[in-house]
């Protein structure tokens, strides 16, 4: 199976020596349209195989003897473990008199499920997720209340896997029934009388949990009190395993409303009469090229926040009897900021809208006549403004970099904000300043980009300096709170956060100057942000980082092997790094209406143009780099990050270190443990100063 062994590789490093473990070749090549390409580390795909194992644990030695090694590790971990000990609170859900809500004391595990009777009720604990697990690694997420708010589904998940189990509460009781749903992934739990529907792929083959692709996403009603066995089947499509569906129930439970998404990009919306026994599915909007989503629904007729010819959005009603488009009304049209969302509550709609990546919320009636604008802190990211039609106080929560999350109440009638919950921080976010900036990418595209710093810093070209990316799959990456990102701050570091293309925060045609072809568009616009930075004094390539997951880990992956000189340290992390084969893995054929797939030709060529693995050459001087995964991650399988570090072993020259760094049971990163998020950050932070010769000030 194997031709010449790699003989282990040895760098000398800060005085170090790394010996990397060694990475056998097998003589794999694929056949691609007419052309030959190796896969010299295919074997690393089996994550169940005993040499991988060992590969992996091999690795993990190498990281950690060299993270051991860095003088103030510990003590980064100390000061970040002080800088997250702060209670945190998110949202609350309203379930008739009670309120519930998610709340870490500062350093658990995981968030606690609270509930409280009243907004000023004495808050007990409805469930806890560190009690499911010793190392806290059982995740809980809740899925929603019964119309009758008398009974909560939630969501456990292990080791961060995309799998779940959905059980169910009383909520009056803290009760737990016996009913158990299985084989879960992408669901949600819309409640409909005695029971609700959700989303369950088959079963997989034994060993086959964590890499086998998920096709037949189907959806299930499924009524309390019996087995997961005896589930009505509603919808599978037999001609199509690949869509994933996805389902909601209209408030007044007139409708089954279905989304049916081919990939990540685009989706069908069928809905279903369900006073009707014998009614099926009509589609009212077929095809994957645009996204619609239902917001509303009276007397026949759907508030739909649409994209069709509106590519920043805008929200239209269609009657059901006549949904022809030159039958439309439009409710909200489209403006030149992105309509991002459109959500109900307390009688009214709340329009969202993004302006340069920060939020505005407009509050209209569902005519669409504007009332009034909320009075948000400052320039920020909101969440909220959403709930059943006779609640007339609305949760949101407000954050910027520089200010915490906050949850505040909504008094619908009084148009009032009210602080429910402020975080009690151990350190002044004030004393560092956020800003906006744009600069001009390679083709004359203008990018925005923030910057976090302190105030009044010097631009002397020295600052150690974090850039992180995305830019794809339409998210958007607004301003946000991490107290992880003060360990870089506290040190006189830059943190930059550049809009890319592919990403939404502009509309769907920003989104698609990013996606399939214009690919190449979202790695010239991060290359462009480093050279911006440089070229203003705010740092140098030896002081440079850029960071990145899952999407953003291809990002990283490739201005890397793209712009090798440019950065002095590289963090891919749970990175799709084999663009060649992603679409084999779980769920990542999802991906290809964003990529594209190597099984067609008019792809593969550009795939592999920019594709990391691809793209490494022998010879070649890379950054001093840390790939991060985890073992339990069944989105982008490990074999992406095992792969690449082989090959980047491989192919590097000179002292930089090139190392991957595995995390044991936790997955993608959700759910994922206060205690390895510590690790995890301070093991970035102490390798980031390390190799830009920084000297933290503890």
């Amino acid at each position: 199976m194997f031709i010449n062994l790699i003989n282990s590789i040895v760098i000398k490093n800060k005085n170090k020596v790394i010996d990397y473990p060694l990475s056998l070749q097998s003589n794999q090549v694929d056949n691609y349209h007419g052309t030959l390409v190796e896969d010299p580390y295919r074997w690393l795909e089996d994550d169940r195989a005993t040499e991988v194992e060992d590969w992996a644990k091999a690795q993990n030695n190498v990281t950690f003897d060299y993270l051991n090694k860095i003088p103030y590790r510990d003590s980064i971990a100390t000061r970040y473990k002080a800088l997250f000990d702060f209670p945190k609170m998110y949202s609350p859900i309203q379930a008739g008199d009670y309120f519930f809500y998610y709340k870490n004391e500062g350093l658990q595990n995981q968030a606690v499920i609270y509930r409280q009777k009243g907004i000023k009720g004495t808050p007990v604990v409805f469930l806890d997720p560190n009690q499911l697990s010793e190392n806290g690694t059982v995740s809980i997420t809740v899925l929603g209340c019964s119309k009758d708010n008398a009974y909560l589904a939630y969501a456990q998940s292990q080791a961060g896997s995309d799998w779940q189990e959905i059980h169910v509460m009383e909520v009056a009781t803290g009760k737990k029934l016996q009913d158990v749903i299985q084989w879960v992934k992408f669901s949600g739990a819309a409640w409909y009388k005695n029971g609700f529907f959700y989303s369950r792929f088959p079963p997989a083959k034994d060993g086959g949990e964590l890499s086998e692709k998920n096709v037949y996403h189907s959806v299930y009603y499924h009524e309390l009190g019996t087995s997961q066995e005896a589930d009505t089947l509603v919808f599978k499509d037999e001609e199509k395993p690949e869509p994933n569906h996805y389902c909601t129930v209209t408030e007044d439970d007139k409708y089954l409303v279905m989304y049916a998404a081919l990939g990540t990009d685009g989706f069908e919306l069928l809905y279903k009469d369900l006073e009707n026994p014998t009614a099926t599915f009509i589609k009212l909007f077929e095809g994957y090229q645009h996204k619609n989503n239902v917001v509303r629904h009276e007397k026949g007729k759907f508030l739909v926040h649409t994209d069709v010819n509106a590519p920043k959005y805008r929200l239209v009603e269609i009657d059901l009897n006549n949904p022809a488009p030159e039958n439309w009304k439009e409710i909200i049209p489209e403006k030149e900021d992105l309509l991002q969302t459109v959500s109900k509550g307390g009688g009214k709609l709340f329009a969202e809208y993004l302006q340069n990546a920060t939020s505005r919320i407009h509050q209209l009636d569902y005519r669409g006549n504007f009332e009034q604008a909320i009075q948000l802190p400052g320039l920020g990211s909101v969440v909220g403004f959403s709930d059943k039609e006779g609640v007339k106080e609305l949760f949101y929560a407000f954050t910027s970099f520089v200010y915490p999350g906050t949850i505040f109440i909504y008094d619908v009638d009084k148009g009032i904000s009210t602080p429910f919950f402020e975080m009690d921080l151990k350190f002044d976010p004030t004393e560092y300043e956020e800003k906006q900036v744009f600069y001009t990418s390679k083709d004359g595209t203008k990018v925005s980009m923030f910057l976090v710093h302190k105030k009044d810093l010097v631009l002397n070209g020295q600052h150690p300096t974090f850039l992180y990316g995305y830019g794809g799959f339409n998210v958007n990456l607004t301003p946000s709170f991490s107290a992880s990102r003060f360990i870089l701050l506290e040190n006189g570091g830059v943190y930059a956060m550049p809009n890319l293309r592919g990403g939404g925060e502009y509309g769907e045609a920003w989104h698609k100057a990013g996606m399939l072809h214009q690919k190449q568009n979202v790695f010239d616009d991060f290359i462009a942000a480093a050279e911006y930075l440089i070229e203003e004094n705010y740092t140098n390539s030896e002081k440079l980082a850029i960071a990145g997951g899952s999407n953003g880990g291809l990002l990283v992956g490739a201005c890397m092997t793209q712009r090798p000189e440019l950065f002095r340290v590289a963090f891919p992390a749970v990175g799709v790094l084999d663009m060649l084969r992603y679409h084999k893995f779980t769920i990542g054929y999802a991906w290809a209406v964003e990529y594209g797939s190597s099984e067609e030709a008019e792809h593969f060529a550009n795939l592999l143009s920019y594709s990391p693995l691809h793209n490494l050459k022998e010879g070649v001087t890379y950054p001093s780099t840390m790939i991060t995964t985890g073992d339990h991650d069944d989105r982008v399988v490990p074999a992406h990050s095992f792969k690449f570090a082989a090959m980047l072993q491989r192919c590097h020259v000179g002292e930089n270190p090139v190392l991957i760094r595995i995390a044991t049971d936790a997955g993608h990163g959700a759910g994922k443990p206060t205690s390895k998020i510590i690790e995890e950050q301070a093991d970035q932070w102490a390798f980031l100063f390390y190799n830009t010769n920084t000297t933290p000030v503890y």
